[in-house]
């Protein structure tokens, strides 16, 4: 039994999975005694709080010893091998040893984005069937607050699971606290683990040892609830030992992380690449891994490049959004600091126009450092699908599909929580005998794939059907423009018609008149006419998620003039830019029918 807690291998994890072993909580052994056992005072977090220059270091010692504290507290409240706490907090350190303790002691964790409103929590809460939460008085970011707590007090009222809610306090700021609350004070003075920065946890009674669980190879390790079409989250499960197995070969291999580096994936932990790339992959393989709390923006737009700098960061994985944003601020906050310590980009979330991968490589990388950009999916488990064997389901080169993947792999995931038959109906149905991605790609004239986004991002304009991301890739390389955001809406003659939402670069001064003229000129030569945009709206910014996506549903909504139907809006950085967008799009209705008017 030894040898396979100590070890993740590929061979391990098939001889485990064939002989349905039994091994020792194998994702915190592997992400923390083994690394204790031979080099206790590594640094294995450094949280980069939204207060800049106020990063905070954590050793694997200290780690261990905040889980184990944290699994006994669990363990003495009635938390048991099965269950699922429900985690809605800030990407912080305390978040990862929440994380971690329920994997300790064997119950399932439920990271809910922080960002995510009371109603979208109690749903997943109540799918998870949650006994257990863990928060914080208040999330800070970008210099904003958020009442976590508060918003933790409405989603419970319609969750009758919920026995108890474990309340840290990241600022000073005091809470409302009920029968059902536990308040986590004191920790600040464990092993000086948090230097008061975060306080809670009255674990200073507990013992630094929490016995790890026994558990079966294929028992679930964590709930991650993703978006689904019908609008209903979908709670993907992943298991112990293959998603553990995939998450650290990826991490080392795709990014070429070596000993001694310092990765800095600065997505939040409440996403599937936050769990791979900001927890487990890294911890798994003894990496120094960064906490991201901030913007890219905050307090400036060189925030990331003076995080580099500062903490030395070697791998930088960030999303293309943010990329697109910092572009249109610059050069020079970028050039300002030192970024000679990076060896590898890194780009997640969607697909990354052509001028922003350049900008990438030749500014922030001086282009000496490749950069990977990756697919990821919530129900593969990890931001590149190394060793899978694709399958476009089209026959030849040179042309678009469906991908598929031919053959499983560790870290897919195993089922949809309470729903294992819309797991086979979204996965395998559709192409019986390959496990159907619902993304798209483009397969060269030699054999190489681009994933060119969403297969329901796809607009079919007069018969031609054309992925949103090819028309948005071409605007983009329009030299005013910043970003952009392309949906098909219905037209009376084509069926569907192409609307762009475009943000300019700061200072740009340019009429819309030539400017759709140029954009149309571009797209027509690069695509096809067909491709041109019917409607061009000027944007000062684009409806986003706090992890960088642009929510295109939201932009559909308003051009169908359906806002009824926007839905839930909490889970956008800035709901107001809903708004302006609405207002935008009011006004182009308005000089559409001045026009009509005789």
């Amino acid at each position: 039994q030894k040898p396979l807690t100590y070890n993740i291998n590929l061979s391990l994890y098939l001889y485990v999975i064939t002989h349905d072993l039994f091994v020792l909580s194998v994702a915190t052994v592997n992400c923390l005694d083994r690394h204790v056992h031979t080099s206790p005072d590594r640094v294995a977090l450094i949280w980069e709080r939204d207060e800049q220059g106020s990063e905070v270091k954590y050793t694997y010692r200290e780690l261990l010893e905040m889980t184990c504290r944290l699994g006994n507290v669990l363990r003495r409240r009635g938390v048991k091998r099965g269950d699922c706490v429900t985690i809605y907090m800030p990407t912080c350190p305390l978040a990862v040893a929440a994380m971690l303790a329920c994997a300790r002691i064997g119950a399932a964790h439920n990271v809910v984005f922080a960002g995510f409103s009371a109603d979208a929590l109690a749903e997943r809460i109540r799918d998870a069937e949650s006994n257990t939460v863990i928060t914080v008085n208040q999330g800070v970011r970008g210099g904003k607050f958020t009442e976590l707590k508060k918003t933790v007090d409405e989603a419970v009222q319609s969750c009758p699971s919920v026995q108890q809610v474990l309340v840290a306090m990241r600022t000073d700021t005091p809470v409302v606290m009920t029968a059902r609350d536990v308040a986590m004070e004191e920790v600040s003075e464990i092993i000086e683990v948090n230097k008061g920065l975060i306080k809670g946890l009255p674990m200073l009674k507990e013992d630094v040892v929490c016995e790890p669980a026994v558990m079966n190879s294929e028992d679930v390790l964590f709930l991650l609830y993703t978006s689904g079409s019908t609008g209903k989250p979908k709670g993907i499960v992943h298991t112990q030992a293959g998603y553990l197995l995939y998450a650290a070969l990826t991490h080392r291999y795709v990014f070429s992380y070596h000993d001694g580096d310092v990765f800095g994936c600065v997505a939040d932990i409440g996403w599937i690449t936050g769990h791979s790339y900001t927890v487990y992959g890294p911890l798994a393989n003894g990496g120094t891994t960064v906490l991201f709390e901030s913007t890219p923006i905050y307090p400036d737009p060189g925030r990331y490049w003076n995080t580099v700098e500062r903490l030395k960061i070697n791998q930088f994985y960030g999303a293309p959004t943010a990329i697109r944003l910092l572009l249109k601020y610059g050069d020079h906050w970028v050039t300002k600091y030192d970024r000679s310590t990076l060896k590898t980009l890194g780009s997640v979330g969607e697909p990354i126009n052509t001028e922003a991968w350049e900008w990438y490589h030749r500014v922030v990388g001086d282009g000496r450092c490749p950069v990977v950009d990756t697919w990821w999916q919530t129900g593969n488990s990890s931001s590149e699908a190394l060793g899978l064997k694709y399958t476009l389901m089209l026959t030849s080169n040179n042309t678009s599909g469906a991908l598929c993947m031919a053959q499983p792999w560790p870290g897919m995931a195993r089922t949809i929580r309470n729903n294992h038959q819309r797991f086979i109906e979204t996965y395998y149905q559709p192409y019986p005998g390959y496990f159907f991605t619902g993304d798209g790609a483009y397969r060269s004239a030699q054999g190489y794939y681009q994933i060119t986004g969403r297969l329901d991002d796809v607009i079919n304009v007069s018969g031609h059907r054309i992925g949103t991301a090819e028309i948005e890739d071409v605007v983009n390389q329009c030299s005013a423009v910043a970003e952009s955001a392309v949906i098909g809406f219905s037209h009376d003659i084509k069926g569907e018609g192409v609307y762009a939402f475009v943000v300019l670069k700061k200072n740009i001064d340019i009429k819309e008149d030539d400017l759709s003229r140029q954009l149309n000129k571009m797209v027509s030569k690069k695509i096809a006419k067909y491709a041109c945009p019917d409607v061009i709206q000027l944007a000062n910014r684009l409806p986003k998620t706090r992890s960088g996506k642009i929510m295109r549903r939201v932009l559909r909504k308003v051009v169908e003039r359906d806002l009824d139907g926007l839905g839930d809006l909490s889970t956008l950085d800035d709901p107001t830019a809903v708004q302006e967008i609405v207002e935008g799009h009011n006004a182009i209705l308005r000089k559409q029918q001045q026009k009509q008017q005789p």
